[in-house]
């Protein structure tokens, strides 16, 4: 099992261990390049009324373009302030790369109790990983970053140092685990009156996944075409 892969499928059994989720989709994903198939899409959902709504992962492995690309998203309820966890973890042929977040379901800014019960709390792991050796910037662009948290890990690695961001991630699927499990403080729920918690999701969901903000989409269409492209965006647009 590659590195990347290993990453992801760590984070893969913590999330469908931890919440009550069922597998509902498990496609490959094809290619004019090979003809095996490329990837896979993979959707658990959970039950209604239950915190999280549900969990996708694409993977794409073409050693032809030394790419070996894994994501996984767990999206909460549209209704939840609990944030979304992610997690990329990818091989260029020349390097390693990450992110690893906890995507806000508000504005942080202007709601400091949210933040602090959030986020706070992954200071010293977004810190200590942040200055590990053997990482230099990610290809990634401020209105992507502006869609994020602050405490998004977002880097391109050596061997040694891709090997370490586990814990990062064991630590940040923890965190996230609890919040689901355990909610948010009342009073922390009720200073985010102001926020349409749905749809803010809903915008912040379309932007985070456009083809006009992520250049990635480009190159996953050109890899895998138009509609398994799209089939894939709609799996990360909606909790449906």
């Amino acid at each position: 099992m590659s590195l990347p892969l290993e990453l992801c499928e760590n984070a893969v059994a913590h999330l469908t261990a931890r919440h009550p989720l069922t597998a509902v989709i498990d496609e490959p994903l094809s290619s004019p390049m090979s003809p095996d198939p490329v990837g896979s899409l993979r959707v658990w959902r959970g039950a209604p009324g239950q915190p999280v709504a549900k969990v996708v992962y694409v993977g794409l492995v073409v050693p032809m373009i030394r790419l070996d690309s894994h994501m996984v998203f767990a999206f909460t309820a549209a209704d939840s302030a609990v944030p979304h966890f992610t997690l990329d973890s990818v091989y260029g042929g020349d390097y390693y790369a990450y992110h690893l977040d906890l995507i806000p379901r508000a504005e942080l800014s202007s709601h400091l109790p949210y933040m602090d019960t959030v986020y706070q709390p992954l200071t010293a792991v977004f810190t200590e990983a942040d200055a590990m050796d053997g990482l230099s910037r990610a290809d990634i662009g401020p209105r992507q970053h502006a869609l994020m948290s602050p405490w998004m890990l977002v880097s391109r690695a050596t061997e040694e140092a891709f090997r370490k961001i586990g814990a990062a991630v064991s630590a940040y699927a923890e965190h996230w685990s609890a919040l689901v499990t355990d909610g948010l403080p009342a009073d922390v729920v009720a200073g985010l009156a102001d926020t349409d918690l749905a749809a803010r999701d809903t915008a912040v969901r379309v932007n985070l996944f456009s083809p006009d903000v992520d250049p990635v989409w480009a190159r996953v269409s050109r890899l895998i075409g138009e509609p398994a492209t799209d089939r894939i965006r709609a799996e990360l647009v909606g909790n449906e």
